[in-house]
């Protein structure tokens, strides 16, 4: 006991503290480099049993091989004179055989035309009915027109802009900026559309009253003069064509039915020059920066004309 009423471990019990803390870390140092010497022996360890297994089947393959002739032979001694069984077994066999040939056969052909699919670029294949394609194919247009400069062709733009359930209604909304071609429902090619297809429903004035109330919505849209640019084409409808950031949607319009019974193509901006993005892309770029296809005025509500002259859609001629 101390003066001071402290006590003092004696040198023994510290001796032994001490070589108590250092049996303590060797033993986890020779813990660790156990561990450390199994981890490392491990893949040495399954190579050796892949080896040792390997061998055994290798030894093994002249007495299972002879078992078995020897149960072949048994089972043939039995049944080569069944008539009715041989010639079963064979129609079984050539059924099998037709069937996996025919499998081959379709899976080369499958394999071809896929190559080619990506040659082309195409990588979406939207199909003429359904709700779910339908579903399918509006999500992937939001996705890939977000925040994205997007080019549009059509024929009227009711059924895609202006209805609530629109494949390019929430596209237009949320798009960075947007150049849009319609049909001139006053032209020849608006009497030629409504000709060819045949639809009692699908008139001139039907066609009409759609592309003013296309117009009326994108003038609604807000800042849609700052970023919204319009055309009126005044040819027969080619093709239904949506750019959307790097995706391509085609559709063609076929001289007597509607476009809707038709599927939608995606075709995607690649490297390759032999994709057919860049073709689309470019036949947009040539009909918008064609001079003799008037721009609509959306802050005015008038055709624009290179010459200056103007005219408001289902109105007369005048100069400004």
């Amino acid at each position: 006991m101390s003066p001071g009423g402290r006590s003092f471990p004696t040198r023994p019990a510290r001796a032994v503290r001490t070589w108590s803390v250092v049996a303590a870390r060797r033993l986890a140092g020779v813990a660790a480099g156990a561990v450390r010497v199994v981890t490392g022996r491990l893949s040495l360890f399954y190579h050796v049993a892949v080896i040792i297994l390997a061998a055994a089947i290798a030894a093994t393959l002249p007495f299972t091989f002879a078992f078995l002739a020897r149960r072949l032979l048994a089972s043939w001694s039995a049944i080569e004179d069944e008539k009715v069984f041989l010639v079963s077994t064979e129609l079984a066999v050539a059924l099998v055989l037709v069937l996996v040939l025919s499998r081959a056969r379709t899976n080369w052909r499958n394999r071809r035309l896929s190559k080619i699919a990506r040659a082309a670029g195409l990588v979406h294949l939207g199909a003429a009915n359904g709700i779910l394609s339908r579903r399918v194919a509006r999500r992937l247009k939001e996705r890939h027109a977000f925040a994205r400069d997007i080019m549009i062709i059509g024929s009227t733009g009711f059924r895609t802009l202006v209805e609530p359930k629109g494949d390019l209604r929430a596209v237009i909304e949320n798009c960075r900026s947007a150049k849009i071609m319609l049909l001139d429902p006053e032209s020849r090619g608006a009497i030629e559309r409504v000709r060819t297809i045949g639809d009692p429903e699908i008139t001139c004035e039907s066609l009409r009253t759609q592309v003013e109330q296309t117009i009326a919505f994108l003038r609604a849209l807000p800042a849609a003069h700052q970023r919204i640019h319009l055309k009126l084409y005044s040819e027969p409808p080619l093709w239904k064509l949506a750019i959307l950031g790097d995706h391509a949607w085609v559709r063609h319009y076929p001289p007597a039915l509607d476009v809707r019974v038709l599927p939608e193509y995606v075709f995607v901006h690649g490297q390759d020059p032999a994709g057919l993005y860049t073709a689309f892309y470019q036949y947009f770029v040539m009909r918008w920066n064609d001079s003799a296809i008037p721009e609509y005025d959306l802050l005015a509500g008038a055709l624009v004309y290179a010459g200056g002259a103007r005219r408001a859609v289902g109105g007369a001629s005048s100069r400004s």
